[in-house]
């Protein structure tokens, strides 16, 4: 069994805070997310972008793991939103109703715009 690692890269635009993360985020690389999303926003990054446009595969831990940083900004007044354009991860978002739960863009450009 091949096990894909998670990439991270981290770096401030404009207010926000950009996560953009590489690879799979699955029950073995999610708590490597999980705590770069509470380390950003214990150093008062509040406006995060998490950006998986380069994101192979997702799961229910990894989504699990999005939608409590989203619950952790929002309790401080902040943001979470997503860059995706693959079509196979809009597929889960959709169908978990997740779409309708965070702002799914199409780049980075287009929400610090």
């Amino acid at each position: 069994m091949l096990i894909m690692d998670l990439s991270l890269q981290e770096r401030d635009l404009l207010g926000f805070h950009v996560v953009e993360v590489s690879g799979e985020i699955d029950v073995y690389t999610a708590p490597k997310l999980r705590e770069a999303i509470i380390k950003a926003v214990d150093r008062g990054h509040t406006r995060l972008i998490v950006d998986i446009e380069r994101v192979a595969f997702l799961d229910s831990t990894g989504l699990g793991v999005l939608v409590g940083a989203l619950k952790r900004v929002r309790a401080d007044g902040g943001s979470l939103d997503i860059v995706c354009t693959s079509d196979r991860l809009l597929r889960i978002f959709d169908i978990t109703g997740l779409d309708r739960v965070f702002q799914i863009h199409g780049s980075v450009d287009a929400i610090v715009a």
